[in-house]
C-alpha cells in the first residue's frame, strides 16, 4: 500500500479510524525517514494549543528514550500529549506522571503488591473467576459482547479484590475507566464541549470511592498505602486517589482489551489457534507475548526532553515533545521478522506492549500475562471453538488501542 507522509496525521482522530493495513504502512513510513517527524498538536477544547512533538516509531528509539529517564522525562505529563492544568493534576496525577526520586519511593510501595510473589497469592482467584466467567458463559449459549461477558469480568473483579473494593462498586469503577480513557470517543462522551467536566467527574467518583473505603481499613493495597510511610511522610488523600484512579482504570482497561484483541486474533489466524491447541500449556505463554505485542493496549506515552540531548543521530533540544509509540516499535522491522504477522512461536523481541526498560516499566505486567494466561486456558480448554464474529467496534482513541465490543460465537463448528 502507497502513503506519502502528507498522508499521515498522528494528531488527527481520523487517522486511527483508517485501515489496520494503512496505519500499518504509514507507521512503516514514518521508521523509514531519516529523522523523526514533528506533528501539531491536536485541538481539545480544554487545552490551549502547543508547541507540537516529535513521534518516536522505531524499537530502538522507544528503548533508549525509556532507559533515559533523567533526559526523557515524565513529570510534565505522560498520558496527554497537552500540558494540562492543575485540576486535571488533583485527579490523574499520580506516580505515572512523576520523575525520580520521588517516583522511586512511591513505586516501592506500590510494587509490593505486584511482584510475582504476591502475584502467586492470586493465581487462585484468578482461576476461580475465569472458570465462573465461562461457566456463565456456557450457560448463556452462544452468541453474546465478548468484551463486556468475558475480557472486562476478569481484570475488572481481580484489581477490585486487590483493592478491598466490593462488588457493588463494580459498575461505577467500570463506568468512570471507560470516561476517562475514553479519548472522546462518542459512546462515552457524546457531548466533546463537556469532555472536562465528565472526565473531571469520573475522576472525583473514583476520589469519593477511595475516601471511604480508607476509612473502613482491611487487609488490601488501599489499607497498605494509608498506613506507608515515604521520609516520615504519608500520601495525602489526593496522592491517594491519583494511585487509586491510575491502579483501577490502567489494571481493568488494559488487560481487558489485551483479552479482546486476543480472541480476534486467533479468530483471524486459525493456523495459529490449531498451534496453540496442539500444544496449549507450553505454547501459551508465547501466544500471550504475541497477543501483548500486536494488541499494544497502550499505544504510546509522553515524554518531555529535559535538555539539548543527541539520539541516534537527531539532537533534540531542552522542552521539546515526544511521543513513545509502542504500538509503531512492536512492528518494527528491524527487530521483528514478518512484524505483522501473528505468531506464537515468535522468538525475537523484546516487544513493548508492556512500555519500554526502564524505571516506568508497567507495574502490573505480571499480574496482566497471570490473567491472559488463564483466561485463554479456560476458554480454549473448555470451548475451544470460540471465535469472533464481525469486526471489532474500535475505541476512536489514538492512546488506547481499545476495543469496545466484539460479538462471539461458540457454536459446534469445526476447527479450521
Amino acid at each position: 500500500m502507497t502513503v506519502s507522509l502528507a498522508d499521515i496525521d498522528l494528531s488527527d482522530i481520523a487517522f486511527w479510524e483508517r485501515p489496520m493495513a494503512e496505519r500499518e504502512a504509514a507507521f512503516a513510513l514514518l521508521r523509514a525517514q531519516a529523522a523523526p517527524v514533528r506533528f501539531a498538536e491536536p485541538e481539545i477544547s480544554f487545552a490551549l494549543p502547543g508547541p507540537g512533538y516529535y513521534a518516536l516509531v522505531r524499537h530502538a528509539d522507544i528503548v533508549e528514550a525509556s532507559r533515559t529517564p533523567e533526559v526523557f522525562s515524565s513529570g510534565r505529563g505522560s498520558t496527554a500529549i497537552h500540558d494540562l492544568g492543575p485540576e486535571f493534576s488533583e485527579y490523574f496525577g499520580s506516580m505515572i506522571n512523576m520523575d525520580d526520586p520521588r517516583h522511586a519511593r512511591l513505586r516501592r510501595i506500590v510494587s509490593r503488591a505486584f511482584t510475582p510473589k504476591m502475584i502467586k497469592q492470586f493465581e487462585a482467584d484468578v482461576q476461580v473467576e475465569a472458570t465462573r466467567i465461562v461457566d456463565d458463559l456456557i450457560a448463556r449459549g452462544p452468541g453474546c459482547d465478548f468484551v463486556t461477558e468475558v475480557a472486562a469480568k476478569l481484570p475488572l473483579k481481580i484489581i477490585c479484590d486487590m483493592m478491598g473494593i466490593g462488588p457493588e462498586h463494580y459498575q461505577t469503577v467500570f463506568d468512570a475507566s471507560n470516561i476517562i480513557l475514553s479519548g472522546g470517543d462518542p459512546e462515552f462522551i457524546q457531548d466533546v464541549s463537556r469532555a472536562a467536566e465528565l472526565l473531571l467527574g469520573a475522576g472525583q467518583r473514583l476520589q469519593d470511592l477511595v475516601v471511604s473505603l480508607a476509612a473502613e481499613g482491611g487487609d488490601n493495597l488501599i489499607t497498605s498505602l494509608t498506613s506507608a510511610n515515604i521520609d516520615g511522610e504519608k500520601l495525602t488523600m489526593q496522592e491517594l486517589g491519583s494511585f487509586f484512579i491510575l491502579l483501577v482504570v490502567a489494571g481493568n482497561e488494559t488487560t481487558r482489551n489485551a483479552i479482546s484483541h486476543g480472541l480476534h486474533l486467533f479468530t483471524e489466524n486459525p493456523d495459529q489457534r490449531a498451534l496453540l491447541l496442539a500444544d496449549l500449556d507450553g505454547r501459551l505463554p508465547g501466544a500471550v507475548e504475541e497477543i501483548v505485542r500486536l494488541a499494544s493496549p497502550v499505544a504510546w506515552m509522553r515524554r518531555t526532553v529535559t535538555r539539548d540531548h543527541e539520539m541516534n543521530g537527531h539532537l533534540y533540544r531542552k522542552g521539546d515533545k515526544v511521543l513513545l509509540f509502542y504500538w509503531a516499535a512492536n512492528r518494527d522491522e528491524a527487530v521483528f521478522a514478518d512484524p505483522y504477522r501473528f505468531d506464537i512461536r515468535r522468538t525475537e523481541g523484546p516487544h513493548v506492549g508492556f512500555g519500554g526498560p526502564g524505571p516506568h516499566f508497567c507495574l502490573g505486567a505480571h499480574l496482566a500475562r497471570r490473567e491472559l494466561t488463564v483466561m485463554f486456558r479456560e476458554l480454549f480448554t473448555r470451548i475451544p471453538q470460540i471465535r469472533s464474529t464481525g469486526e471489532p467496534d474500535r475505541l476512536r482513541s489514538s492512546f488506547i488501542n481499545g476495543i469496545k465490543h466484539l460479538d462471539c460465537d461458540f457454536e459446534d463448528v469445526p476447527l479450521t
